[in-house]
C-alpha cells in the first residue's frame, strides 16, 4: 500500500451511470428504458489541455489517474499533487508537482486506436514494450478460469441494466476483486489501473476479464499493468496477438461457459487432468 502522504488529493465526483428515457418499439407502443449516461470529461494538466475522455463517469478521478498511467505521463504518484473533476464544465484539472516533460511533443507523437471513443497511445510506448517483465511463473488453472467467467456472467452490471457498455475486471484466483464498466473498454480498464496504483496493488498474479476485444491498446495497458492473463468475451485483433506474444501474456479470447480460444502463451495456463 502507498504511503497515504504519497497520495495525490482525490475528488468524488462519481455520477449516475444511467438515465431513464421514453422509447417506441416495433408495433408502437411506448416504454421506459434505461440507458447508460455519456459524459465529456477534458483532462487539464496544469491548466494545459491533454485530452477530451467521453465517460459515464462512474469513477473519474481513477479513470484519469490510470490514463496519465497507461499513457506514461506520470510515473509515481508523487508526482501529482491533486486531481479534482468538476462535471459542472466538464473538467478534470490535474496539478503535478514539476510538470510533465515534453507534454506537448509527446501530444504530438500519438497513435489514435481502435478503442471505443478513440483511444489513444501517446509517445514511444510502444518501443517500451520490451522493458516489461511478467512473472514468468503465473499460471492459470482452466477451472479457475470457467469460474470466472460464470461470475462475469452472472455479475450485476450496467450493461444488463442498459447496454451500451463495455466491462472490465481483475481477478485474484477466482476472487472478484475489481470491475469497472464505462462506454469504452479502454476507459474501464484504465479507471482499474488507477484504482490498482492507488491501493498498490501488483498485477503479477491476476487475471483480467473484459467484455470488449483484446485489441493492441487492450494488450500494452494489461502488460504496463503487470497482468499475466487476459480473458474477452469477444477476441483478438492481430495486432493484439502480435503484442501479447512479444510480451508473453497468455490471451483467450471467445471466453463463454466451458469454452474459449487461447491464442497465445499456452505455456502457463493448466488443463483439467
Amino acid at each position: 500500500m502507498p504511503e497515504s502522504s504519497h497520495l495525490p488529493q482525490l475528488s468524488d465526483a462519481a455520477v449516475p451511470l444511467v438515465a431513464g428515457v421514453s422509447v417506441l418499439d416495433e408495433a408502437g407502443r411506448r416504454k421506459d428504458i434505461f440507458i447508460p449516461g455519456e459524459r465529456p470529461l477534458t483532462v487539464y494538466v496544469d491548466k494545459q489541455e491533454l485530452v477530451t475522455l467521453m465517460t459515464l463517469g462512474g469513477a473519474p478521478e481513477a479513470l484519469v489517474l490510470g490514463y496519465l498511467k497507461n499513457q506514461r505521463f506520470v510515473h509515481a504518484l508523487d508526482e501529482l499533487i491533486s486531481i479534482h473533476v468538476d462535471w459542472e464544465v466538464g473538467a478534470a484539472a490535474v496539478k503535478t508537482r514539476d510538470g510533465i516533460h515534453a507534454l506537448k511533443e509527446r501530444q504530438e507523437k500519438r497513435t489514435v486506436t481502435t478503442g471505443c471513443g478513440q483511444g489513444t497511445i501517446f509517445g514511444d510506448i510502444l518501443s517500451d514494450l520490451s522493458s516489461i517483465q511478467l512473472d514468468p511463473d503465473a499460471r492459470l488453472h482452466q477451472d479457475t478460469m470457467v469460474s470466472i467467467v460464470a461470475q462475469m456472467r452472472a455479475q450485476q452490471s450496467i450493461y444488463k441494466q442498459a447496454g451500451s457498455v463495455h466491462g472490465c475486471a481483475v481477478f485474484r484466483g477466482t476472487e472478484l476483486l475489481m470491475f469497472v464498466e464505462d462506454v469504452g473498454r479502454h476507459n474501464a480498464v484504465d479507471a482499474i489501473a488507477g484504482k490498482m496504483w492507488l491501493e498498490g496493488m501488483s498485477g503479477k498474479d491476476l487475471v483480467f476479464y473484459t467484455t470488449g476485444r483484446l485489441t493492441s491498446e487492450m494488450v500494452i495497458k494489461g502488460a504496463q499493468m503487470g497482468i499475466p492473463f487476459l480473458l474477452s468475451r469477444s477476441g483478438a485483433t492481430q495486432m493484439g496477438l502480435d503484442m501479447a506474444r512479444r510480451v508473453g501474456i497468455t490471451l483467450f479470447g471467445r471466453c463463454s461457459g466451458e469454452h474459449f480460444l487461447m491464442y497465445s502463451g499456452e505455456e502457463r495456463f493448466v488443463y483439467r487432468s
